[in-house]
This record gives C-alpha cells, sequence and structure tokens, in this order.
C-alpha cells in the first residue's frame, strides 16, 4: 500500500515537472522570436572576398563570394542575415569543357524566372601569348541557389581583347546591361598623377582599371553592341575623387589606380553605380558611386566620395574596406551595403561586413560603416 502510493506520488511529480519544463522552454522561445531583437557585429565568421547577397524568393539569403573553395564558389545560407550556414561548393570549375582555368573571383547571383544565374569571372583556357593576367567572364546556371551551377557555355561570354573581371548586371526597362571592369594589366594611363610619381621617382608608369558598360541579350548567351567607357580614375590632380582614388599610388603602395567592382541599382528614376578603388589587398581600398539618368551613362561620380573607407584614422581597426554590394531586407524597409575588408584580428584575410545604408533627401548614398560595434539589424 504504501509503495503503492509513493509510486503514485513519484508519477504525479514527474509530470507537474515535465508541464513546468515545456511551459519554461516556450517562454523562452516566444520571448526569443518576438521580444528580442536580433544582434550581431561586424565582421561576420565568413572569409570571403567580393560578398554578394541574393535575397531569394524561398524567404533566406544566400552569401556568395571569392574564396571558400579551391577551384569554384562556395555558399552561406541565412534565415536572418546573422546566423550563417556553410553550404559548401556551389559551383566546380573542374566541369567537362569549361573554358575556365584558376583565379575564380567575384560571383553574383541573380534569381531570374525560377532559375539562378551566376556571373564570374576566372583565367581562359585560352591563351597563346601566356598573359599573367587573362581574365573573362562566364555565366553559369542552376536550378537552386546552392547549386550546382553549370556554365552555360563552353567559352566566355565575349572577349573584348583585354583582361576584364567583376560582372554585375543591371535590368532595365526590358533590356539587360553588363558592368565590368577592365584590368590594369598593360593598361598603362597618362595622367597628372603619373606625371606626379615620375617626378618623385616613384614609378614610371601608372597602370589603371576602368569600367565599362554593354548591353547583352535577355538569355546571358551574347553581347550586344560595344562596350561603353563609364568610370576612370581623375585626370588631373586638382579633381575632387583623384585624392582618395590615388592613395595606393601616392603611398607608394604599388604603381596602379583601380576603378572595379561595380554594382548598379536604380533609385527613384536614377541609376547607381557603386564602385571601388586603390589596391584591394592593401589599407587604402574604398567605395565611392557615380549617378546617371540611363544604364550607359554618363556617369557622373558623388561629391561626398568616398562613402566607405578604414576608419583607423577615427580611432577604429577596420581597413582594406571594398568590392561591395546593395540589397533590401526581406520586408523592405531597410537598405544594406555588403563589403569585405580587415582587422588587426583577422590579418589579411578578407571577411565580410554587412551595414545598413540609405539615399537621403539629396539622393546621395550614406553607409553606416565600417562598425564593429554590436548592433541591430
Amino acid at each position: 500500500m504504501i509503495s503503492s502510493k509513493l509510486h503514485s506520488n513519484k508519477t504525479y511529480l514527474l509530470v507537474l515537472l515535465l508541464i513546468s519544463t515545456i511551459s519554461f522552454y516556450s517562454c523562452i522561445g516566444n520571448n526569443s522570436s518576438s521580444d528580442q531583437p536580433l544582434v550581431y557585429s561586424n565582421p561576420l565568421q565568413v572569409a570571403f572576398g567580393d560578398p554578394f547577397v541574393l535575397s531569394a524568393s524561398d524567404g533566406k539569403y544566400y552569401m556568395y563570394g571569392t574564396g571558400g573553395v579551391e577551384k569554384g564558389f562556395a555558399a552561406y545560407s541565412s534565415d536572418n542575415l546573422v546566423d550563417w550556414h556553410f553550404e559548401g561548393e556551389v559551383y566546380s570549375g573542374n566541369q567537362p569543357n569549361s573554358w575556365t582555368v584558376k583565379n575564380y573571383w567575384a560571383p553574383e547571383v541573380y534569381e531570374i524566372e525560377g532559375k539562378y544565374y551566376m556571373f564570374f569571372s576566372a583565367d581562359w583556357n585560352v591563351n597563346p601569348t601566356n598573359e599573367l593576367e587573362n581574365f573573362r567572364i562566364g555565366v553559369a546556371v542552376s536550378e537552386n541557389p546552392t547549386g550546382p551551377f553549370i556554365e552555360v557555355s563552353d567559352k566566355p561570354l565575349f572577349d573584348p581583347g583585354y583582361p576584364i573581371i567583376d560582372a554585375n548586371i543591371l535590368k532595365h526597362k526590358g533590356k539587360t546591361y553588363l558592368y565590368y571592369s577592365r584590368c590594369c594589366y598593360k593598361h598603362p594611363v597618362e595622367s597628372e598623377i603619373a606625371d606626379w610619381a615620375r617626378k618623385n621617382d616613384m614609378f614610371d608608369e601608372i597602370e589603371e582599371s576602368w569600367v565599362y558598360g554593354i548591353e547583352i541579350s535577355n538569355d546571358f548567351k551574347e553581347v550586344i553592341g560595344e562596350p561603353v567607357l563609364l568610370l576612370q580614375p581623375p585626370y588631373s590632380m586638382n579633381d575632387s575623387q583623384t585624392e582618395w582614388e590615388s592613395r595606393s599610388v601616392t603611398s607608394g603602395e604599388v604603381n596602379r589606380r583601380w576603378t572595379e567592382g561595380s554594382f548598379a541599382f536604380e533609385n527613384n528614376g536614377k541609376i547607381y553605380m557603386m564602385y571601388s578603388a586603390n589596391y584591394f589587398g592593401g589599407e587604402h581600398y574604398a567605395v565611392g558611386y557615380a549617378v546617371a539618368d540611363n544604364p550607359l551613362g554618363p556617369f557622373v561620380k558623388a561629391s561626398n566620395n568616398p562613402v566607405l573607407e578604414k576608419n583607423t584614422a577615427s580611432g577604429g581597426d577596420v581597413t582594406g574596406t571594398g568590392h561591395n554590394m546593395v540589397f533590401n531586407s526581406k520586408d523592405g524597409k531597410k537598405m544594406y551595403c555588403v563589403y569585405h575588408g580587415r582587422t588587426h584580428k583577422t590579418g589579411d584575410e578578407r571577411v565580410v561586413f554587412i551595414d545598413e545604408m540609405w539615399i537621403d533627401d539629396n539622393g546621395h548614398i550614406i553607409v553606416d560603416g565600417p562598425t564593429t560595434e554590436e548592433k541591430e539589424l
């Protein structure tokens, strides 16, 4: 009799404990989902260069970038922009009949009519003169944002006759436009900054990279017309853009000036093109932008450039900020700038940053970064 009562009491206590436990964790779950804001801090735990975020129709975000796998591209996925899951390799350069050889850079993925198209640059296997830089742009397609991405052709999208990188596209009034950067390689350009470098016995010549645009077919298989030069480093020393776009030269870092990593988007009837200047491997890498009425320009550089640069002069820890892109939150309330940078802790490794940005009443881009402090999304 006593044993039976003890057993009954134990069972009753266990049931009470179970109910209390379920109730406790239910409260935690409700608080974390509704009452607690999402908090994060830069840099993210993602070691990508040239990051690109796709806000996909399945409700998730997907991030692609340079690095992560040896010969191709990897991806991460996230439900909330805070927690990122490594999806592994999504594109391999070891495909049969691939036109690529090495140096897989700057993938961008666009969701169009239920398919996912990846634009990227790599060294071309057609290289009769053994050029050290032989980049071209290719396209790969997949049924899923996590791949596998399969090249749509056994050759690059087109051959302009010089190495090109950093492809991105813009859909505008039923047409598709491709933007890319001509590499600095074997492209010396005369300018007042080049004269200055020679007079100061720094460099004999200054090579430059320029951003071009060209219309392409809506199936991404061929170009239409000829490339149009859109952006390049300033010619004169008294140009307001010269100082920040020439820091890699004036610091003695390297004999090159870059205009690369372009990203174009439309806002209030204007075409905004963000771009990066200076050496991608150095501290001076920074971002500016230009504005046009039409996809192929003319583009006018903004008076408030650069809009993103190292923060060490103000006591910060971030350098090498660049190769950015722009995306909106799922609810459309916020605009974000994703880019790579470096800190003292990460050293030479490029890591990903996400900061809020907006366009003010004067049409100026404002980027709230680089930041490293904890903040809410």
